[in-house]
């Protein structure tokens, strides 16, 4: 059988950077394999259905490259959202009622609540609805077929429980984290089907994944106290069960726990994809506005959990699909290192052809000679491709302002003896000379011939353009700022720093 496997998120917000690591990591096995990638909507809980989550889940994720073999939109299994498979879903309760699998439970809100009561009050060690307490509730194994036939024909409401064995040993091999054995007595007589006929998790999962022929669940850690009721349902349709793989946690920066949105604010960076905007007020950051490329943001999660068993760190998503296996996915958690994410997009943005950056660039400066000036300057010095810009302030204003410190080093007699030698010079050349390597060679021999050493005034002549001490190549900038404001800023240094 080929390898399908399946990203099935609640439309319920914004999709967690955690999330994206799962639909990930299925994407990876599934190419890796030449199988299949399903992606499939779980919005039965309709009560948190948010509005626009569907299409951002969507989009994030076509940014990222994370593409679909089977999704909402078309596919051989389709409807691919749960809230149109109701009538699938009943059908299936209703298989599990007739072999004795399942049953009608009609306990009201307070008769549940007694019963916690009473199992709290007793200390119970597992208080909850099981093979044990249902005997005392109003149910169809207590009431008979007869009495729980004339409730259902009145309009009683009722939910569908499955009913969990008494003593049964579940046993299900991880692939992450091996074999897992519990005990059936600690598990409750799930909700499969609600009073409103809606499918609980637990079942449309299960049939979803059966139906649509899923072979591997990839999902998250805290999914891993539900497999072994997984593991009965299966059993109680006489189905044969896919092989799972439980994900480590992605854990917060510092400290115990998982990520959460509240690390990121505290820590001020994204946690998101893409930007989520919940038509409010409320938006929240994401990788992608806040500056990642997503094949930096696919490496660093890539990492996140997994590791190639070399010291390889970058990888195409190809070469991540190459590489790609479980049996190298860790037990423990990952620590989210933010630094290491920016490290990554440094790298790509310095790998980026130049034509994409400056057509990135240009996005911003609106001029696509001095876009590509900005990209020769600073593609090697930036983190994010926004800073190509923010970078250099003063190479689209002049500074009214000069760093003290430098000034009192660097402004000194020689300095303003080389100045107006460096006026003369800039102003001797023709316009169409004006560019780096020429301006070098004409302030190098010009200066020379007056017996000053280059060397000696640049670092003045930097202040003097720039109004700081350090920055990027210093003839390129001076080729971008252009021989007339050149003149006009050295002059208004003269002015303020002393001639």
């Amino acid at each position: 059988m080929s390898v399908r496997v399946r990203f099935a998120p609640s439309p319920t917000g914004p999709l967690h950077i955690g999330g994206v690591r799962t639909a990930l990591y299925n994407y990876l096995f599934a190419k890796k394999n030449g199988g299949e990638l399903i992606l499939r909507i779980e919005d039965t809980d309709q009560t948190r259905y948010v509005e626009g989550a569907e299409e951002y889940i969507v989009d994030s994720l076509a940014w990222l490259g994370i593409n679909f073999d089977e999704g909402p939109k078309e596919g051989p299994n389709a409807p691919y959202r749960q809230s149109e498979r109701k009538e699938l879903y009943q059908k299936h309760a209703q298989l599990l009622i007739d072999s004795g699998k399942a049953y009608y439970a009609f306990d009201t809100s307070d008769e549940l609540a007694a019963l916690r009561k009473e199992l709290e009050e007793a200390k119970v060690d597992n208080p909850s609805y099981n093979s044990v307490t249902r005997m005392k509730m109003k149910n169809s194994i207590t009431l008979g077929p007869d009495a729980t036939k004339e409730l259902i024909e009145n309009g009683t409401p009722y939910v569908i429980r499955l009913k969990v064995p008494l003593k049964e040993e579940i046993r299900f091999q991880d692939a992450i984290r091996d074999w897992v054995v519990v005990h059936s007595s600690t598990i409750d007589d799930k909700v499969l089907l609600k009073a409103d006929g809606m499918p609980t998790y637990h079942l449309a999962n299960i049939v979803d994944d059966h139906e649509m022929g899923i072979t591997h669940v990839i999902r998250g850690e805290e999914w891993l106290p539900s497999a072994p009721l997984h593991i009965l349902l299966y059993k109680a349709f006489g189905w044969e069960h896919p092989k799972f793989a439980h994900l480590p946690l992605l854990l917060k920066p510092e400290g115990p726990g998982k990520l959460s949105k509240r690390d990121g604010d505290l820590g001020d960076f994204p946690v998101f994809p893409t930007e989520w905007n919940d038509g409010k007020g409320e938006v929240m950051r994401g990788f992608r506005e806040d500056g990642y490329l997503p094949e930096a943001v696919l490496n660093f999660l890539a990492l996140l959990g997994w590791n190639p068993g070399t010291e390889q760190e970058i990888f195409t998503l190809e070469g991540l699909v190459e590489a790609f296996s479980l049996d190298r996915i860790n037990k423990s958690g990952a620590r989210f290192d933010v630094a290491k994410a920016k490290w990554f997009n440094q790298h790509y943005i310095k790998e980026m052809d130049d034509a994409a950056l400056v057509a990135l660039v240009n996005e911003q400066v609106k001029d696509e000679a001095l876009a590509a000036n900005l990209v020769k300057l600073n593609k090697d010095r930036v983190t994010f491709v926004a800073e190509i810009v923010t970078l250099v302030p003063y190479l689209f204003d002049a500074p009214n302002a000069y760093d003290e410190q430098v000034a009192g080093k660097a402004w000194n007699d020689l300095a303003k003896q080389g100045m107006p030698v460096i006026i003369d010079l800039v102003n001797a050349m023709a316009a169409t000379d004006f560019h780096s390597e020429a301006i070098h060679n004409a302030l190098w021999e010009g200066l020379a011939a007056k017996e000053i050493k280059p060397g000696k005034v640049m670092q003045a002549l930097r202040l003097a353009l720039t109004g700081e001490g350090k920055g990027p190549d210093l003839m390129l900038m001076l080729e971008i700022l252009g021989q007339k404001q050149v003149v006009e800023r050295i002059q208004s240094a003269l002015e303020k720093l002393g001639a």
